[in-house]
């Protein structure tokens, strides 16, 4: 374990260079309770992919995920649970990436992702001790790198901090706003009501981590444009609205997050066969 970071930026390179787990969710606080300082983040720092532990190591694909019909049977929460965790972890990873790629962010941003990477830290945490109580744990399978797949995508977009708000926190942390509300049902129905609390406090961190994005995502957006057209015109393809949503699709969550009617409208709305990459026109109806 390497020694105790001193500032946001060690840390958050000891996140992205570092293979093992316990470095990856080292505290964004001191021992006192204090916040690592960020006054000096430094330049640019690019990372392709994290540094990963053998066990951790990340692959194309994944097996499809348990539905939560089927969560009464113990081996399909531990699949649940280990996915779970395994995105979290990724989430750590993508806010140091960010907090490293754009130190000139502004600095409420900056403390912003510093808070969420702390949320996502606790979510990996608690989602670990569920698959110990399942005598499970993370590693030992083949994990996918879904999220990691977009990280050049939003490096390469012109829009840079914005892209990543808009593919992050307003597409796939708004899909978690549906996707841990259908699983905390699911551990429920299935009798498991700590994994289903889980699901529910990691519910409630990630209205706010998309409230955090839409609040952003305007103001590192030109003058003109509102949330709607910001959000169309920084998200990066292959990401977009259609991915945005889960089955089930809160309308409440989303106003409590913040989101603008128009913007829940075109998610609820949005089709895959929809979304093109720029300049290729829209499949016919």
């Amino acid at each position: 374990m390497p020694d105790s970071p001193a500032s946001v930026r060690e840390l958050c390179i000891q996140i992205l260079a570092c293979g093992e787990l316990e470095a990856k969710l080292a505290p964004v606080v001191r021992a006192d309770g204090s916040w690592l300082p960020d006054f000096e983040p430094g330049p640019p720092l690019v990372f392709d992919r994290p540094a990963r532990a053998r066990e951790l190591e990340m692959r194309g694909g994944a097996q499809k995920l348990p539905r939560p019909g089927v969560l009464s049977d113990p081996l399909a929460r531990i699949v649940c649970l280990r996915r779970f965790a395994h995105h979290e972890l990724m989430a750590v990873e993508l806010f140091a990436w960010a907090l490293l790629l754009w130190p000139d962010a502004p600095p409420e941003l900056r403390r912003g992702w510093c808070l969420a990477l702390a949320d996502e830290q606790r979510h990996c945490r608690m989602y670990l001790e569920r698959l110990r109580a399942h005598g499970a744990a993370l590693g030992g399978e083949p994990l996918s790198d879904y999220f990691w797949k977009h990280a050049a995508a939003i490096r390469a977009h012109e829009r840079g901090p914005a892209a990543f708000l808009a593919g992050i926190g307003l597409t796939l942390e708004q899909a978690s706003l549906d996707f841990t509300l259908i699983f905390a049902d699911g551990f429920r129905r299935g009798g498991d009501e700590e994994s289903a609390r889980v699901s529910e406090v990691i519910h409630a961190d990630e209205r706010r981590h998309v409230r955090l994005a839409a609040e952003w995502l305007g103001p590192l957006s030109p003058d003109d444009e509102d949330e709607l057209t910001a959000y169309r015109r920084s998200v990066p393809f292959p990401l977009g609205a259609a991915r945005a949503k889960g089955r089930t699709f809160s309308v409440e969550a989303r106003r409590a997050s913040g989101l603008s009617e128009a913007l829940i409208e075109h998610v609820r709305a949005a089709r895959p066969e929809n979304e093109r990459p720029p300049g290729k026109p829209a499949a016919r109806p």
